[in-house]
């Protein structure tokens, strides 16, 4: 006969009665534990995490007000609110097993009981028990997936459009330009539109194109024959035929020459590469996806960023909003953090306190998620205690005040040129931009060029 995969502790000060139900439960349930004493009850239900507690209602010599049986299911429902508790007592009547039931007990045996009947009784608790155990584990799925989106945390309606764009864009082969300052999650985009393409089983090559020099980009990216150079003993492949097949992202594409923006362009355009000191041309197959924290349409117009290359890698564009625009994840975002350094650095106690949650609301968090990540961890690692509090954090201070009252105090009062003026406003701009230049060239009305003219002629 198979037993339930059930714990049942079962608690009575009459050591027949323990000896009797040990003999008759361990038949038919994986673990029995029997106790005379209910005040080890709380360590019991730590060791062992119950699913069913059959608990005597009376202790002391002589007792029959069941007072006690009261007592201990009020501690065993606050220390363990999932387990099921059954009472048993040999003076019971229907009042108090009206109340019994009232106070949070599933079920009331009346002692001595009938084996089959008992037998019966627990194992449709430990059966409601599994079933809750199971309904719960579905709900908490849910729920985990209704904030998470394949590598994604966030509920806030710019990222259910960022989520619906690569859900509607991932089944085509539509070449896609990710778009988003530092720290955004430009890479998870990416993956996520591989993970749901048809090419999905095949290579995700990432090449930083940030981090390749100029000397290396065509043997890097097109590849090299025996001889092409130096350092060559072999012919290897580059990075865009290894990716055929699969999907090519190239991280980082503003960061490109406009020389090697050309070559990258005639290779996008025929689907062929040549490796370097050869004169075969190479045909590749991929889904290309792009990816950039720079203002590529603001480079296009000051001649930085070729346009007939901006127009072949943006069929569909996806903008990742910073995390000051998406505030109702930060505290998903933290939570998710923190879950995985507690586990990291086995500190599984630690939690977030009310006003800790407050202050990672409150920041800017100008380097986004990724400024988030490390802060929780820098945090577990220095805090003390079990909370987290806003001073285990590291802030970066917000200097933009200061620096404004600066700005304002460098220019006399009674200095009204138009030289004088436009010095302030640039300084002002760039201020308030936090130094970038095409967003203060922006709100300025001039072009990128046109500032950084102003800011050497005013010695900015």
């Amino acid at each position: 006969m198979s037993k339930m995969p059930c714990k049942v502790l079962v608690v009575d000060d009459e050591e027949d009665i323990l000896m009797a139900g040990k003999l008759l439960l361990k038949q038919h349930f994986e673990v029995v534990v029997t106790t005379s004493d209910p005040y080890r009850i709380p360590s019991l239900l730590q060791e062992h995490a119950f699913d069913v507690v059959l608990l005597d209602m009376n202790y002391s010599t002589g007792a029959t007000s069941s007072k006690e049986g009261f007592h201990w299911l009020k501690q065993i429902l606050q220390l363990s609110p999932k387990t099921t508790v059954i009472l048993m007592t040999a003076y019971g009547d229907i009042e108090l097993a009206v109340r019994a039931l009232k106070e949070g007990a599933s079920d009331f045996v009346l002692k001595p009981w009938q084996n089959e009947k008992l037998v019966a009784i627990l194992k449709t608790a430990c059966q409601n028990r599994s079933s809750e155990t199971k309904r719960s584990a579905e709900k908490a799925e849910r729920e985990n997936t209704a904030y998470h989106y394949d590598g994604f945390i966030g509920v806030s309606s710019a990222m259910q459009r960022v989520y619906q764009t690569i859900d509607k864009v991932a089944a085509t082969d539509a070449n896609v330009l990710i778009l988003g300052e530092n720290g955004t999650g430009k890479e998870v985009a990416a993956r996520a539109l591989h993970r749901k393409c048809k090419r999905a089983g095949k290579v995700f090559e990432i090449v930083d194109l940030g981090a390749i020099s100029t000397t290396l980009f065509e043997s890097e990216l097109f590849g090299h024959a025996k001889g092409a150079f130096t350092d060559a003993k072999e012919d290897r492949a580059g990075r865009l035929e290894a990716a055929s097949g699969g999907t090519l992202f190239l991280d980082e594409i503003g960061n490109l020459s406009l020389a090697l923006q050309a070559k990258l362009l005639t290779v996008l355009q025929s689907r062929q590469v040549v490796r370097l000191g050869t004169n075969k041309p190479r045909p590749i197959d991929i889904r290309l996806i792009c990816a950039t924290n720079m203002p590529l349409y603001d480079m296009v117009r000051d001649g930085s960023f070729r346009q007939d290359l901006l127009y072949r890698i943006n069929t569909v564009e996806i903008h990742l909003p910073p995390l000051r625009e998406r505030r109702e994840d930060i505290k998903l975002l933290a939570e998710h953090f923190l879950k995985v350094y507690r586990q990291k650095y086995d500190r599984p106690e630690l939690h977030l306190s009310a006003d800790t949650l407050q202050r990672l609301n409150s920041y800017r968090w100008p380097g986004n998620i990724r400024e988030l990540d490390h802060a929780v961890e820098r945090a577990v690692i220095l805090c003390d205690g079990n909370k987290l509090h806003p001073e285990d954090f590291y802030f970066a201070p917000n200097e933009e005040e200061h620096q404004k009252q600066q700005v304002l105090e460098s220019i006399a009062d009674n200095d009204y040129t138009l030289e004088a003026l436009e010095k302030m406003m640039v300084q002002k701009a760039l201020v308030k931009h936090s130094g970038n230049i095409t967003h203060a060239a922006k709100e300025l009305g001039i072009t990128r060029t046109a500032l950084y003219r102003r800011i050497e002629k005013h010695g900015l």
